[in-house]
């Protein structure tokens, strides 16, 4: 009788044992793949859904209102820049030379050198430039560079590892009037660079991607905001904590807002859209999110 109820009790283990085994591993893949992922249920905001308004017109900085939903909702696209793609032209003439501050949400593997953002002269002198290039051994090194001449260059330069690219970061660079440069990864300080000389003139078109020496960008970028103002490390902090779908913050200082939520638009009221050109826009993003 002993060896009967042994013999049922293996019988049941080799029965159900292998069917719990696949159910375990169909449950890891689908957690990799980020099917689990909350982000993938949460409500998404529909491209356009919240903007500044700016009653007396564009380039004003008074009663200054943000208006629809923006609550750090997720927005329903981001834009995918595939080696070719760039928004160009953006008319960022009333950025600061001495005090500003971009912040981008960014997913890629930053092979070669990849332009993220870039004002002034695209890539010779009187240029600001937030690059990311590869590390190697799953890195990413991130830059902060201005050009003041054709020969003199400053940069940040900080190597992220590990870095992974299915993950976006929110990357942050600002200059400021003590003639310093930093970089921010997720509302964190990373790097930065001292007795920088800032341009004698500085350009007033800028460009999301685009390519450098026949090497483009190639990721996912999200929530662009351009400010002519150096932000506090608070404030950095804040627009990491508001999420990728987090509305801009010190409206009075914001020059352009572009969301990338299905299209190139800027929503900062200052009508400073550029052109796209190969720009996609990807729905089935957010399994590589994770909210702060």
């Amino acid at each position: 009788m002993r060896r009967q109820k042994l013999q049922s009790a293996m019988e049941y283990l080799m029965t159900y044992g292998w069917a719990i085994l696949v159910i375990a591993v169909v449950l890891g893949v689908l957690y990799s793949l980020g099917i689990f992922n909350p982000s993938n249920f949460a409500p998404k905001a529909q491209p356009g859904s919240c903007q500044v308004l700016r009653p007396n017109g564009p380039g004003t900085s008074y009663d200054l209102n943000l208006e629809g939903e923006c609550g750090g909702e997720l927005p329903q696209y981001v834009a995918n820049f595939s080696g070719r793609s760039s928004i160009s032209d953006i008319n960022n003439s009333g950025m600061n030379p001495t005090n500003g501050t971009i912040s981008v949400w960014y997913e890629g593997t930053g092979s070669g050198r990849q332009f993220i953002w870039s004002m002034g002269n695209d890539g010779a002198a009187n240029d600001f430039d937030l690059i990311a290039t590869g590390g190697g051994s799953g890195s990413v090194i991130f830059y902060f560079r201005v050009f003041s001449d054709a020969d003199v260059q400053y940069n940040t330069n900080v190597k992220v590892n590990p870095f992974s690219p299915t993950t976006f970061y929110n990357v942050v660079a600002r200059w400021n009037s003590s003639n310093s440069l930093s970089i921010y990864l997720n509302g964190i300080r990373i790097s930065s660079a001292a007795n920088v000389v800032y341009p004698a003139f500085f350009g007033c078109l800028g460009k999301i991607g685009g390519t450098c020496n026949g090497q483009g960008l190639i990721a996912d970028l999200a929530n662009v905001q351009e400010y002519n103002a150096s932000l506090s490390a608070s404030e950095i902090h804040d627009i990491y904590s508001e999420g990728i779908g987090g509305a801009p913050i010190r409206l009075q200082n914001l020059i352009a807002w572009y969301p990338l939520n299905g299209n190139a638009n800027d929503y900062s009221g200052n009508n400073n859209g550029g052109m796209p050109a190969n720009v996609e826009y990807a729905g089935s993003w957010t399994g590589s999110y994770a909210p702060p």
